[in-house]
């Protein structure tokens, strides 16, 4: 005996519910990790990223770019950052670094940049793959507006990678004079040492 058609509407209606349900407990618990992330990364003083957030917090970076609240604490976090370092900086920028420091920094920065283009190549990736599927589904309306939202984020991802290649470009210079000053004062040293006279 066939059940009735209702029967069948229900049953996917509180799937349907159901999977909402679970999406939604899921993402506010990636929401929490995400903006705790945000928090220690600030309490500890260590630089705030998209990637060292989605890092710290078990998520993909397409998360953090896209969770308006989560976005939102990550450029609160690095303007603060920001401001922070220039009004709590009282020693000059040349005794705060090491070339070491320089190194890891530049590393870290490269990563970034690594990480940025292939969440940008996913994302263009995606688009091509489910656009034609979200067409048969969508009015106009709703695909202008999906188009939009696209091309945001890709700006968002153009403008992080490009901020991300100007502090690789920074790093490179800042390690180049640091190196510099580093060679110049040791020559200064042992030409001082050979002006000591014996005793």
């Amino acid at each position: 005996m066939k059940r009735p058609a209702t029967s069948g509407a229900n049953d996917r209606s509180a799937r349907v519910e159901r999977l909402r349900a679970s999406r939604a407990k899921d993402s506010e618990a990636k929401t929490r990790r995400a903006l705790d992330a945000v928090d220690g990364l600030l309490r500890s003083g260590r630089r705030i990223t998209v990637t060292q957030v989605a890092r710290e917090a078990a998520v993909s970076t397409w998360f953090v770019y896209n969770q308006p609240q989560v976005h939102r604490a990550v450029q609160d976090g690095i303007t603060t950052q920001r401001e922070q370092g220039r009004q709590n900086s009282t020693v000059p920028e040349a005794q705060q670094v090491s070339p070491a420091g320089l190194r890891t920094d530049l590393a870290l920065a490269r990563e970034e940049i690594k990480d940025l283009k292939k969440e940008r190549d996913r994302l263009r990736n995606r688009v091509r793959l489910s656009l034609g599927t979200e067409l048969d589904g969508v009015n106009h309306s709703e695909l202008i507006q999906r188009v939009q939202q696209l091309e945001q984020r890709n700006t968002d991802l153009d403008k992080e990678l490009s901020v991300a290649r100007g502090r690789v470009t920074a790093l490179e210079e800042r390690l180049r004079e640091t190196e510099d000053d580093l060679t110049a004062a040791r020559a200064g040293l042992r030409r001082a040492m050979r002006a000591v006279p014996s005793p």
